[in-house]
């Protein structure tokens, strides 16, 4: 009798052995999984928070990276201005009126204006060269005239009275010259001369700049800044 129930038990006990076996599962507390334990079970399960904060690192993360990966458009250079007088500080030139003043010598303090060879003429010293020279120099070169002879410690300024004109030509209602007017651009001086013609071109206009290089031509918006003694061109369109 026992020999016929002893592999009953064994039968029995293996079964219940290979249920538990089948059933649990490791559990991943905290640490690496045991070699052994990989080779029976696989690796652990990886929770889908815990993957996604591993290849994304959160919403936050996840936008930063897409700004990194996306190529960032440059700033385009600013676009730089057709029109720009190579000397910012201002040269006299024949046409423009001067207040001169010689502090303590009423007979000198006086207006002058710059003629065509460029120069102005005063009392004492006589010509003066002005054309290309700023207000300031040209208080220095008076004071240094004057020094020679005939003032010991004279004492000079210089400012612009008025400007010399601009001119503007072409498919406007009153081409002609104009007094310059400072802070004026292209637009404002269309509008003195009576605004555009039936056939003007409205859009761009040539500009000639004269300086101590020369005559410098320009096509340019009518929202650039005119110089004194500048031509404006209007020039005509073709439909």
């Amino acid at each position: 009798m026992r020999a016929f129930f002893l592999p009953v038990i064994v039968i029995a006990i293996a079964t219940l052995l290979s249920g538990c076996m089948q059933t649990l599962s490791p559990v991943a507390i905290g640490g690496s999984q045991s070699d052994l334990d990989a080779m029976a079970y696989g690796p652990p399960p990886v929770s889908r928070s815990v993957a996604a904060a591993r290849s994304s690192g959160g919403a936050i993360d996840a936008l930063r990276n897409s700004f990194a990966a996306t190529p960032r458009a440059g700033y385009a250079a600013p676009v730089p201005v057709a029109y720009a007088p190579r000397d910012s500080v201002y040269q006299l030139d024949a046409g423009d009126k001067l207040r001169v003043v010689v502090y303590g010598q009423e007979g000198l303090t006086n207006t002058y204006a710059i003629d065509a060879s460029g120069s102005i003429t005063m009392p004492l010293i006589g010509s003066v060269h002005a054309r290309g020279r700023s207000t300031a120099g040209l208080a220095a070169d008076i004071t240094a005239k004057l020094r020679n002879g005939y003032i010991r410690e004279p004492s000079v300024a210089v400012e612009i009275e008025s400007y010399r004109p601009f001119f503007i030509l072409g498919e406007v209602q009153a081409p002609g010259q104009y007094p310059y007017v400072p802070n004026m651009t292209v637009e404002s001086a269309i509008a003195i001369a009576g605004g555009f013609s039936a056939r003007a071109k409205r859009d761009i206009v040539t500009l000639t700049h004269t300086d101590g290089a020369g005559a410098l031509r320009y096509e340019v918006p009518l929202g650039t800044s005119l110089k004194p003694g500048d031509t404006v061109q209007v020039g005509e369109r073709w439909f």
